[in-house]
């Protein structure tokens, strides 16, 4: 997690700094085997040097990008957590519980179906 301290110093608002540390922390922690990263200025997670997922802070959401494969794979669920979404990442407002049984499903098809994968994004 050192790798991310330096992006996390930098979120002003301490709430959502706590936020995006606890969300980025429990990644870390249950799937010890991804490799966190910054690129372009964003915090994100790759196996075997591919994207897995990644996260953006705003002023009034953290947004997650699981690639438009997993945003397409998991509209419904996105959907029923009630977090707005486009076809590259969804949103989840500061103010709402983040649903990490939705990111363990999104990181765990990402592992899955980019096993093979030779490149950073899929093709």
């Amino acid at each position: 997690m050192e790798v991310l301290a330096e992006y996390l110093a930098h979120i002003d608002n301490p709430n959502h700094r706590d936020r995006t540390e606890e969300v980025l922390a429990w990644v870390a922690t249950n799937f010890p085997n991804l490799k966190p990263q910054i690129k372009w200025n964003t915090p994100m997670f790759t196996d075997h040097d591919t994207f897995i997922i990644g996260f953006s802070t705003a002023k009034h959401h953290l947004s997650v990008s699981p690639e438009e494969v997993g945003i397409a794979q998991f509209a419904d669920d996105i959907a029923q957590a009630e977090y707005s979404a486009t076809k590259g990442l969804f949103r989840i407002p500061w103010t709402d519980s983040v649903n990490y049984e939705l990111l363990k499903k999104m990181i765990e098809f990402n592992i899955l179906d980019k096993k093979d994968c030779s490149t950073f994004w899929r093709r």
